[in-house]
């Protein structure tokens, strides 16, 4: 059953019956309220919304931006991934403005576009948005203790990578309550491009019951024929190497917002945290469970309001299903290490049913 387009269309009618009017940074104005939960789970379907087309290849784009701690937009625009554009291009403007009085010779959007993709040189200057996502996850900067600096003199700087280090906390102390990565890094939020909306996420694992185990080895073994060996009251014992590779454990995910433009960005938050807890449940062998959205000022931009209303009237279809193919990875090696080769590809919808889509502008 879908529930998820559901959850999203009472956001949208909340937001319309009950919001507040408040400026905002882009000057387009909002309807505004504060404070909602998103749960789902993910045994009902991939969530993808369905009561408008999503554009799927770009959210899986994004998600391996992020993941590959990259900050340049030139990966984007050449994986015709164009969300981050506006945004390069305002900071583009906005400095040589600063240091021309004039503004200076100032390329046009699709020129400045043009030129990322084009030019190395130029992309490296320009196409940077400062220490935003990616780099906060795979490369938080903290500065090292005296104890460090006498073990290593001249280093003052400690990398961390959140990302590897909660993958490797899932596979070794499960029940941690410090299951977490975070965006928000203070100290930078004033030479990041934009300080993150989605500010950090966690993670919970659960043991799965005898019976859970049967039924997810059950479907994974059902054109078999071996279903016909165990009955509920007989299960297999998994303790036999054969049964290991059946996953002990569920996991959930569970992000944090502070800013949600509801009609575009919401639905691919959704999508892309589902994706992520899929992607590190496979890493740590564990069954997705449940994906969850603290929601903090969530809005619909003036120029959203029509398209909010439509597609609030669309009956949703059934959730699909995510496929990942990972016949090129290599299992002894952390997917951190493949992400360089890995794309957009080896992740796809399968039975993928939706209304057409609603265009609406992007307001940076």
């Amino acid at each position: 059953m879908n529930t998820l387009d559901k959850q999203y269309q009472d956001i949208l009618l909340d937001i319309l019956k009950n919001g507040v009017e408040k400026e905002d940074r882009t000057g387009t104005g909002t309807l505004s309220v504060f404070g909602k939960q998103f749960r789902h789970k993910m045994s009902d379907g991939f969530p993808l919304l369905t009561t408008k087309k999503m554009a799927w290849k770009t959210m899986v784009t994004e998600l391996l931006w992020f993941l590959r701690g990259d900050t340049n937009i030139k990966y984007l625009v050449d994986n015709g991934c164009n969300i981050w554009n506006g945004d390069a291009y305002k900071a583009y403007c906005e400095k040589l403005e600063a240091h021309y009085n004039d503004g200076g010779d100032l390329a046009s959007r699709e020129e400045f576009i043009e030129m990322i993709k084009a030019d190395e040189e130029f992309a490296e200057a320009w196409g940077e948005l400062g220490p935003i996502y990616g780099k906060q996850w795979r490369d938080w900067i903290r500065k090292t203790t005296r104890d460090e600096k006498i073990a290593n003199p001249g280093v003052y700087t400690k990398k961390i990578d959140q990302i590897a280090n909660l993958i490797e906390e899932l596979k070794t102390n499960p029940d941690s309550r410090r299951l977490m990565v975070s965006a928000w890094n203070v100290g930078e939020l004033n030479i990041m491009t934009l300080p993150p909306c989605h500010y950090g996420f966690q993670m919970y694992t659960r043991e799965l019951s005898e019976k859970e185990r049967y039924d997810i080895w059950f479907r994974n073994n059902y054109e078999t024929g071996m279903e016909y060996n165990f009955q509920a009251n007989n299960l297999p014992d998994f303790e036999d190497s054969y049964y290991e590779p059946t996953p002990k454990r569920a996991i959930s995910l569970m992000w944090n917002q502070r800013s949600v433009d509801t009609f575009l960005g919401l639905p691919f938050n959704i999508a892309s945290y589902g994706l992520l807890l899929e992607i590190i449940a496979k890493e740590v062998n564990m069954i997705p469970d449940e994906l969850i959205g603290n929601l903090g000022d969530v809005h619909l931009y003036s120029n959203h309001l029509d398209q909010a209303r439509e597609q609030c009237t669309r009956v949703p279809f059934e959730l699909s299903e995510l496929v990942i193919n990972d016949e090129f990875w290599n299992p002894d090696d952390l997917f951190l290490d493949q992400i360089e080769h890995i794309q957009s590809d080896d992740f796809y919808i399968k039975k993928y049913q939706s209304h057409a889509r609603i265009k609406a502008p992007l307001s940076n």
